[in-house]
């Protein structure tokens, strides 16, 4: 049986708004879709309210136009990385290398997947519950491989790679606590945890980049505004050229470093 909007709506609302949830209309609309029955839509409920994420109880999560799959535990793509993909999307060409790490579900390499036709796209997770959730939203797009970054790569794309994306975990371990209980307590924390400045995993993902990336290639990593001066000296020191965009829209900083050219001495 179909769940009917007008007799379930308002009432979805008001016990949504008694737990706390801001956009409790737009996430009622969602669930009365979602669900199979009434006895589906009262589960559901009492799960938003008892505080698991929406995104875990639909299934999916919405992300630069697609549905991306989110099965429980997998950490949720922020709005914000969307920026993320946009930067990588302008910078992509046809048969282009692309490989993104840390790639949690694999939203962004989807989304350069579905955008640019014809890639060699590689996605790379250590957690294997985000690399079973990438396999099923990169389904034939690309391959997804279970490791510590770099390490599960196939050899020969040493030096082919045109775009390198990394959404990695850049929370300070400090700030862990400081984040919403359902981030903290429903996502993984390795998704999160950047270590004691945040930018842990983002050094070794720079330092281990030029042994990969082509001559007229480019790393995108997402940080915050204020980390923005340690991850350009990163960079530097991992002779990669960086340069910084930022969207206030989305709250959303991208870091994009490319190979420094080679001079040669007569």
């Amino acid at each position: 049986m179909v769940v009917n909007p007008t007799r379930y709506f308002e009432t979805t609302v008001d016990r949504l708004q008694a737990a706390g949830c801001v956009f409790a209309k737009d996430e009622s609309r969602l669930l009365i879709e979602a669900a199979r029955d009434p006895a589906e839509l009262e589960s559901m409920v009492e799960r938003r309210v008892a505080g698991e994420r929406l995104e875990h109880i639909l299934g999916w999560a919405e992300f630069a136009g697609q549905r991306i799959v989110i099965d429980p535990g997998v950490f949720i793509p922020r709005p914000r990385t969307e920026f993320l993909a946009e930067q990588a999307a302008s910078l992509v060409k046809p048969r282009d290398v692309v490989v993104d790490l840390c790639c949690g579900s694999g939203a962004v390499a989807a989304v350069l997947g579905a955008a640019v036709e014809g890639l060699e796209l590689h996605a790379v997770d250590i957690d294997p519950v985000e690399v079973r959730c990438a396999r099923r939203n990169l389904g034939d797009l690309g391959e997804v491989y279970e490791g510590d970054l770099y390490d599960p790569l196939p050899a020969d794309l040493r030096g082919r790679i045109e775009v390198l994306v990394a959404n990695a975990p850049y929370v300070p371990t400090a700030e862990i606590v400081l984040m919403p209980p359902e981030a903290r307590t429903q996502e993984p924390r390795i998704a999160l945890d950047g270590g004691a400045d945040g930018l842990d995993v983002v050094r070794r993902v720079a330092a281990g980049a030029s042994a990969w990336l082509g001559d007229d290639a480019h790393l995108l990593v997402e940080t915050s505004q204020r980390q923005v001066p340690q991850a350009i000296a990163i960079f530097e020191q991992a002779r990669l050229v960086p340069r910084v965009v930022r969207s206030d829209e989305l709250d959303a900083t991208v870091v994009i470093g490319s190979p420094e050219p080679v001079s040669f001495q007569r």
